[in-house]
């Protein structure tokens, strides 16, 4: 296949609130927080829930890629329960290959409260279940060594069996990309984020505040340097200032579409991710493959949810 996905495989519970919701559970804006079982039924004990999709970043991008007729797959860990066996039957609907067995665990299929505000920025609350315990056996080795490209979610890493599952991923694949997928996530883990860009990633997605966090930039000058000497593909999104491309010394910037009706910013950067690698690996040009990038972005947050169709 063209793109194998490995990342956290969530139900997306999508939800309309209010600013006054957020300050009274004590969520930052625009975050994204882990939470446990308990805190999960006690916030959704207080929501209206608008729509629920099987859904995690990378696997968002996996199926904006098999919208545009893409052969990919994806892998993460659900439980053989309810929302697991409906996450399955999601992604296969979408003609994405699934390439994991699930199997019965102790933990449940992880589940994400996708908090809206009116200003259409979303607000993650993430309760991993399962998904957050991927180990290298649910690694298989054939559907790394049959792909062209790995994506690697940054939501997934963590110290212990995901950690040494990325590492499996990685020496098996023939190509390496991987989303710094969150600011906080790249300032938990700074310190192997960075050792990852530096020498065994070959493209890298990330928006202006994680790129900018993860090298502790002054200013985003700093950053086209560093990607100047980074000698591999690091695509930044930067919301309305576009997106730029680093490829050597060549810099590749694309605008940003103006006068949206933004609805929800949900899965904006995995669908600008999908969009990205439908020209990339089609050939196309790296303007060209950021201008899909920014194309399927637009569409996306004109709707709520991270689904094209």
């Amino acid at each position: 296949m063209k793109i194998l996905g490995i990342g956290n495989a969530i139900v997306d519970v999508i939800c309309k609130v209010d600013e006054m919701f957020l300050k009274n559970h004590s969520l930052i804006k625009s975050t994204m927080k882990l939470i446990d079982e308990t805190e999960f039924k006690k916030l959704l004990n207080n929501l209206k829930i608008e729509k629920t999709i099987a859904g995690g970043s990378v696997a968002n991008t996996m199926v904006g890629l098999s919208t545009l007729d893409n052969n990919v797959g994806f892998i993460g860990k659900i439980n053989d329960d309810d929302l697991g066996r409906k996450y399955e039957e999601s992604l296969t609907k979408e003609k994405v290959k699934y390439c994991y067995n699930k199997k019965k665990e102790n933990l449940s299929t992880g589940t994400c409260l996708i908090l809206i505000t009116p200003d259409s920025e979303r607000t993650m609350c993430t309760f991993l279940g399962t998904a957050g315990k991927i180990s290298p056996e649910d690694i298989n080795e054939n559907d790394i060594k049959q792909s062209e490209i790995i994506f690697l979610e940054g939501y997934l890493w963590d110290k212990g069996e995901p950690q040494k599952a990325f590492e499996k991923a990685l020496q098996l694949s023939k190509k390496s990309s991987m989303t710094l997928s969150d600011k906080f996530c790249v300032e938990r883990h700074k310190k192997e984020f960075y050792e990852l860009v530096k020498n065994k990633l070959d493209i890298v997605f990330a928006n202006e505040q994680e790129i900018i966090e993860l090298i502790n930039a002054k200013s985003f000058e700093e950053v086209i340097n560093f990607g100047k000497n980074l000698k591999k593909l690091l695509i930044i999104t930067r919301a309305e200032k576009g997106s730029v491309a680093i490829q050597g010394q060549e810099v590749t910037a694309c605008e940003a579409q103006k006068n949206l009706n933004i609805v929800d910013l949900t899965g904006a950067g995995d669908l600008f991710a999908a969009g990205f690698f439908n020209g990339f690996i089609n050939k196309k040009s790296i303007k060209e493959s950021l201008a899909k990038g920014t194309d399927m972005a637009s569409k996306i947050i004109q709707k709520i949810g991270a689904r094209i169709n």
